[in-house]
């Protein structure tokens, strides 16, 4: 017989929160190749991300790369961890924190925020239980991935299906498909790429660096390579960028089979050879800064530039916990969850007549039966 599971502490009638789950890729607990082992295994093991028959990956997967790479990919986690620990899980705690803020401004006690990441603590089954159990009846899903792949937004909606598939009482939805052309987000990059140029000055050349994909994916229907390239068109155009002082790239490719192109790290080679002396780079997918930001484009990236002949690549920073980064995700979840606000406010006050008639009929009946005493406390 199935089980579903249920909160242990239930009350019915309750007034219930509007829940937020905020969620992003995630990290090794620790950078050590055990940690990373642990992390790597759950990832690549996503048929979201590695869409091949489990005979052909897994040998691979448990033979070859999880016996090499873990070492490898610790001593680049190495280079960006802090006192705080992973810099993408301290920056997506920050975010939430901020997101809360936000939403108790213009909400007051009506949303209750939490983190869950894909892989790795916390995850997206433990921050749905964390709601679960404050007795959220409404979730709206927010994955900080502003252009949609199959392998991270569809990813977060398989982890969420498989952890409210066990539940008895299923909540209500609003997932977050997408948000690669909202205004408020191309406004938060553009402020925040002037502010930057403000502080360190304008190189000659921008790059928009995007996470890859396997190219498979894209000719298989995966709409992620449109959606970068809109971001870009649009990002480039608030900027006021002539044609040529801008260009699209995809970084983080893994294997020997082609991925989305042009390559980042070719590409900053390329420019360097043909006598581009100052580049910038910004990695508009990336909400929060992480091991490809952080490692793979200011380390990495400015290494093979200046071994190239070019003489300084800026990284511009992610959005981060930007103030007008924040505003516009909470503005974002305000307005797709305006139907429940609108029912929220109903619910309330329908609550209150009821409580308020239910007070006056006890008055009435007291004062009968109390006729010289005061009800008024």
């Amino acid at each position: 017989m199935t089980s579903f599971s249920a909160p242990t502490q239930f009350t019915h009638g309750q007034q219930h929160q509007i829940g937020v789950l905020v969620c992003n890729l995630g990290t090794p607990e620790a950078p050590d190749a055990t940690s990373v082992r642990k992390y790597l295994a759950q990832f690549l093991s996503d048929k979201r991300v590695v869409e091949l028959s489990d005979w052909l990956w897994k040998p691979i997967l448990h033979g070859v790369i999880l016996r090499i790479r873990p070492s490898r990919s610790a001593k680049a986690y190495q280079k960006v961890w802090g006192e705080k620990g992973s810099p993408l899980l301290d920056i997506s705690q920050r975010q939430v924190t901020a997101i809360q803020k936000a939403l108790d401004e213009k909400s007051s006690n009506s949303f209750t925020v939490a983190l869950g990441m894909r892989y790795g603590e916390p995850s997206i089954a433990s921050a749905l239980q964390a709601l679960r159990a404050k007795q959220v009846r409404k979730i709206i899903v927010l994955p900080l991935y502003p252009q949609y792949a199959s392998a991270t937004t569809g990813s977060v909606f398989d982890a969420l299906a498989s952890e409210i598939s066990t539940w008895r009482w299923v909540p209500e939805l609003q997932f977050v498909n997408e948000y690669y052309r909202d205004p408020r987000y191309l406004d938060a990059l553009a402020e925040s790429i002037e502010k930057h140029w403000q502080e360190h000055g304008k190189n000659e050349r921008l790059l928009m660096s995007f996470h890859g994909i396997p190219e498979e994916y894209f000719l298989a229907g995966d709409p992620y390579y449109c959606h970068c390239q809109a971001t870009a068109r649009e990002l480039a155009s608030r900027l006021s960028l002539e044609e040529q002082a801008w260009q699209i790239t995809f970084q983080s490719r893994v294997g020997r089979q082609r991925w989305l192109q042009p390559y980042t790290d070719l590409t900053v080679e390329k420019l360097a050879n043909e006598g581009v002396k100052s580049l910038d780079v910004v990695c508009p997918g990336f909400s929060a800064d992480c091991l490809e930001t952080l490692e793979e484009i200011a380390m990495q990236n400015a290494e093979i530039f200046t071994a190239g002949g070019g003489e300084q690549l800026n990284y511009i920073a992610a959005l981060n916990d930007n103030d007008t980064h924040i505003e516009f995700l909470s503005e974002l979840v305000r307005e797709r969850c305006q139907s429940w606000l609108t029912e929220q406010q109903g619910d309330a006050l329908n609550s209150e007549q009821g409580r308020s008639k239910i007070r006056e009929r006890a008055t009435t009946l007291a004062a009968s039966e109390f006729p010289n005493h005061n009800f008024e406390h």
